[in-house]
């Protein structure tokens, strides 16, 4: 898919994560798919928790409960999402894909310890870490889980950001009107590559869902995550944001690309 123009929101002041719903996408949505973006800054006081944050969960009684309001079930299959702290590339304006391995800067390190305690308040909490193996995300997920007791790590390399072959360390001025093209770099990677390559990533750690995993990833990782579940708009994340990407009930995860 070509790169276009997205301006990430930005709220102003603290407020609920909107839901953004698909419409007319090339890639129909399931109904009951949608993202929600995770508030910048909250109050030092405010614990972070499903009920401020998540204020789409589903809810019902489980079978056979003796009261409407036991043994409630949450259907919603959230996927946590942090993109990694700066690089040298990124604070550039530079290219850099999955094939370019470069590590945080010093501010990219310390917006990802910056990070890791608001991830920290969650609830529920951070039990698993899945991130690739690229130098800048492993190093982001290492700080974050300094800040999660107990948290497991896992290492899948199909999360890696798109490889660009030699658009890397090119100005993204430049290359933008190649990706709006849908042109494949030489020695890169097609945009559908990429997408199936997630997708099929995604597809892996499914049955983990449920643990609401944390996903320690690239720009273009989360962008595609967006697709997957439907959104018109792409996303255009910034280094160390948090989304939540809700696969609302299993259903969703049957997508164009097949089932995840």
């Amino acid at each position: 898919m070509p790169q276009e123009h997205a301006v990430a929101r930005r709220p102003s002041k603290p407020r609920a994560a909107a839901r953004m719903r698909s419409s007319g996408s090339s890639r129909p949505p399931h109904p009951s798919c949608h993202a929600e973006r995770l508030p910048k800054a909250v109050p030092a006081a405010r614990a972070l928790s499903s009920s401020t944050l998540l204020p789409t969960a589903v809810l019902t009684a489980a079978p056979n409960s003796a009261s409407p309001t036991s043994d409630l079930v949450d259907h919603r299959l959230p996927l946590r999402f942090v993109r990694h702290g700066a690089t040298a590339p990124n604070l550039a304006g530079l290219r850099c894909g999955g094939d370019l391995d470069v590590p945080l800067t010093a501010m990219g390190r310390a917006q990802a310890a910056t990070v890791a305690q608001r991830i920290a308040r969650l609830e529920p909490p951070v039990k698993l870490i899945v991130t690739s193996d690229l130098r800048r995300n492993r190093e982001t997920a290492d700080i974050i889980a300094r800040s999660l007791p107990g948290v497991t790590m896992l290492v899948q390399p199909a999360f890696s950001e798109r490889r660009l072959g030699e658009w890397n360390l090119r100005p993204i001025a430049e290359t933008q009107p190649w990706f709006e093209a849908r042109m494949t770099p030489p020695g890169g990677e097609s945009d559908d590559e990429f997408t199936r390559r997630v997708a099929d990533a995604v597809r892996k750690i499914k049955q983990q869902l449920a643990e609401r995993p944390l996903l320690v990833g690239s720009k273009g990782v989360g962008r595609v995550l967006g697709e997957l579940i439907g959104l018109r708009e792409r996303l255009d994340l910034g280094n160390a944001e948090v989304w939540e990407f809700d696969f609302a009930e299993r259903p969703c995860l049957e997508t164009a690309w097949g089932s995840l």
